[in-house]
């Protein structure tokens, strides 16, 4: 085998696909903004936790020069069964993790399945194979291409995509972020990178990566943040610790890098470029990337399912073989024509003569003729025609005239007879134009009445168009969030769509950007409020954020 088919050091090509998407699609960094800010408010804690499993069908393209590149079925099934294990936190290896990184450690929820019918609706293995004259493959997405020497992507809104192919310049592998164009999304591996058997080779015949390119497909990053080795770098996950590039081959707990100790790198992590068997987990704030992105770019894809014990268990679209060895062909020759003529002779051909031609003598021959004699022909005496005299016409005198329930004296003001009620006119009178875009007036479907009655009443005008509105909170409200700045673990810098990379500046321009990002997501709070569509669920998200925009200095 040559050298260039068993790389020796993990490559991983995604943000070289990534970085030249910036480059050749106009488009591409727009989509990249939208599905970053979903992720960051799952990330802040207002998206609500997706339930149950997701169910993603896999379409395996296999595209061969050699006849070893062409992989068997069991080595595809070996791949499948790997996902599931590591997406679902049953991966035995995952006992290795340290003592420290393990309640960090989660279930993510999502299994898969080689797909069963093709775009068409027709029956299907989910497993393409396609011979080329390539000798291999780049990064450049020749291989989702037929008219390039590769074969062409299933839909991606119905399909994951995994080309297996013979890969060149060491790459093991590489992905598509969501956002990149329709007709090349989906993952890519050498063969000699994929599953756990046949071409499979070490350090890499564990099928993690695989793992890692699918961590990609659903928008996680690199755990050191692709800054080179510097510290400057994020992931955008709270819970894996900042580290000084990647790791590779079989570190040992602890590996300090980037003041990070007493625990280190979370090297164990997926998204590192440690050798498969030294990569095992994926964090929670990981899982809950993963999350916002089945909700967002790729909600068309895959089935919600329930939650088992473990991954999938996929029934044979066949019966086994030997069971059906068992049956016969043909209907047994010996099947008797007629019934058995023992069993003929023993059915009488006439009913039989004992049978009684009347019913029995000791059977009455007529029924009663009348109906018992003790049956009274008109209604007791005792019930009374009338109803009885002593109930009363009219109500006792002595009763109150006011209720148990009485609100009060009578002074009190009870307010409007309904909760939509907004006042003596109508409820669809929006009253003098609002001085701000957070003030909705005093006439708003919300207003109940004079004073603030319900949770989405404002009370006194906001002095910002982005502050929340003061009154009652619709749900508890836990106080700002907690937002770790430059120099606290791993800094919360901004995204930089056109390199990847955070901003490279100080603790107070990190803070002025941060704060932009706030206020774009406050103003859209404000909008909603505006137009009568934010939920208690919504207000306290309000509440909450405005209160952190506050904490880091916004006015």
């Amino acid at each position: 085998m040559a050298e260039e088919e068993t790389p020796r050091h993990r490559g991983c090509g995604t943000m070289s696909v990534h970085r030249r998407l910036l480059d050749t699609d106009p488009g591409y960094a727009r989509r990249l903004a939208r599905i970053e800010e979903q992720a960051f408010r799952a990330r802040s804690g207002f998206m609500v936790a997706r339930p149950g499993c997701t169910l993603i069908p896999v379409v395996v393209h296999v595209v061969y020069k050699t006849d070893a590149q062409n992989v068997s079925q069991a080595q595809i099934d070996s791949q499948i069964d790997v996902l599931n294990r590591d997406f679902r936190k049953t991966n035995p290896d995952v006992s290795s993790v340290p003592a420290p990184f393990s309640p960090l450690a989660g279930d993510a929820r999502i299994q898969f399945e080689l797909a069963s019918t093709d775009p068409q609706g027709n029956p299907h293995s989910g497993v393409i194979r396609k011979e080329t004259d390539r000798d291999s493959f780049s990064s450049n997405d020749d291989v989702k291409f037929d008219a390039r020497g590769g074969s062409d992507a299933w839909p991606r809104d119905e399909y994951l995509n995994i080309w297996v192919c013979q890969l060149s310049g060491g790459l093991l592998g590489y992905a598509q972020f969501p956002g990149g164009p329709a007709d090349t999304d989906g993952v890519v591996v050498t063969h000699t990178g994929f599953g756990t058997t046949g071409t499979a080779a070490a350090p890499f015949d564990k099928g993690r990566t695989t793992t890692h390119e699918i961590g990609h497909w659903l928008n996680l990053r690199h755990i050191w943040g692709d800054d080179g080795a510097g510290c400057s770098g994020s992931d955008f996950v709270d819970d894996t610790p900042n580290q000084g590039g990647p790791n590779t081959g079989k570190p040992t707990f602890p590996t300090i890098s980037c003041n990070n100790g007493p625990n280190g790198d979370m090297f164990m992590n997926y998204m590192d470029y440690v050798d498969d068997d030294t990569m095992v987990m994926f964090t929670e704030g990981q899982i809950q990337r993963m999350h916002a992105c089945l909700d967002g770019p790729r909600s068309s894809i895959g089935t919600s399912i329930p939650c088992g014990p473990g991954p999938v268990v996929k029934l044979p679209k066949e019966p086994p073989k030997e069971i059906i060895k068992e049956f016969p062909k043909d209907p047994p020759k010996e099947f008797p024509k007629d019934p058995p003529k023992e069993i003929i002779k023993e059915l009488p051909k006439d009913p039989p003569k004992d049978f009684p031609k009347d019913p029995p003598k000791e059977f009455p021959k007529d029924g009663p003729k009348d109906f018992p004699k003790e049956f009274p022909k008109d209604p007791p005496k005792e019930i009374p025609k009338d109803p009885p005299k002593e109930f009363q016409k009219e109500p006792p005198k002595d009763f109150p005239k006011e209720g148990p329930f009485d609100p009060g004296p009578k002074t009190r003001d009870p307010g409007p007879k309904s909760v939509f009620e907004p006042g003596p006119k109508s409820i669809l009178e929006p009253g003098p134009d609002p001085k701000s875009v957070l003030e909705p007036g005093p006439k708003t479907v919300f207003e109940p009445g004079p004073g603030p009655k319900t949770v989405f009443e404002p009370g006194p005008s906001p002095k910002s168009a982005l502050e929340p509105p003061i009154g009652p909170s619709p749900g508890p409200f836990p106080g700002p969030i907690p937002i770790p700045l430059a120099g606290s673990g791993q800094p919360a810098t901004p995204f930089v769509l056109g390199t990847g990379r955070p901003e490279e500046t100080g603790q107070a321009d990190g803070t002025a950007s941060a704060l932009g990002q706030y206020a774009q997501l406050l103003a859209q709070y404000a909008g909603l409020y505006q137009r009568g569509m934010l939920d208690a669920q919504g207000m306290a998200a309000w509440q909450q954020l405005y209160a952190t925009y506050r904490q880091l200095g916004g006015q």
